[in-house]
């Protein structure tokens, strides 16, 4: 059951009007409204009072609630992570396709004008790693699962875990690559 079905079964219960209830725990009568009708939620400041006046637990009032906002926290960061991952995207390919024909086009100058859309990248990369440590992702499989809203059991998460040596080489290996390449690129085109 959510607050708002709370506060208004143990109103109700007390025999009390919402004015009543507002003045018990000192806010107006349209505060105690707007927790009904679930417009706003009450501070945890009212909730001690509520619980104490109902004689209820405080996560008695809350249970259904905790849920619910575990959820949409939780879906608030997997969507922080997907456009996070899209614009990350869209600038690495923005810097690829970009490099060559400024260099080409414009020499060194377009080098110069190549920079800051490459350190906009890097600045994107940062932030999906600072993501994924926070919700402690490092597999692919492990970010696939977390980019559609769901968590990897516990035998998978070790599994996974034990992938992250190899794919920390892999991944340098293949960061050092490109950039020898690119830098091969510049030097036959500066030639």
């Amino acid at each position: 059951m959510e607050i708002s079905e709370q506060i208004k079964n143990h109103r109700m219960q007390l025999q009390l009007s919402q004015e009543e209830l507002a003045k018990r725990i000192y806010v107006s009568r349209q505060t105690i409204s707007n927790w009904e009708n679930e417009k706003s939620y009450p501070d945890i400041h009212s909730l001690l009072l509520l619980s104490n006046l109902f004689g209820v637990p405080v996560d008695e009032l809350i249970k259904g609630d905790l849920k619910k906002m575990k959820q949409e926290i939780n879906q608030e960061e997997v969507n922080a992570f997907n456009t996070q991952g899209n614009i990350f995207s869209a600038l690495v390919i923005a810097s690829i396709l970009t490099f060559v024909p400024l260099l080409v086009w414009k020499g060194m100058l377009g080098l110069v004008l190549w920079l800051p859309l490459y350190l906009i990248t890097m600045l994107y990369a940062f932030r999906i790693e600072k993501l994924k440590r926070t919700n402690n992702i490092h597999t692919y499989k492990e970010v696939v699962a977390f980019s559609e809203g769901k968590r990897l059991d516990e035998i998978e998460t070790i599994r996974e875990s034990g992938k992250q040596p190899y794919q920390t080489v892999i991944k340098f290996l293949a960061g050092a690559g490109v950039g020898l390449l690119l830098g091969a690129l510049v030097f036959l085109l500066m030639k």
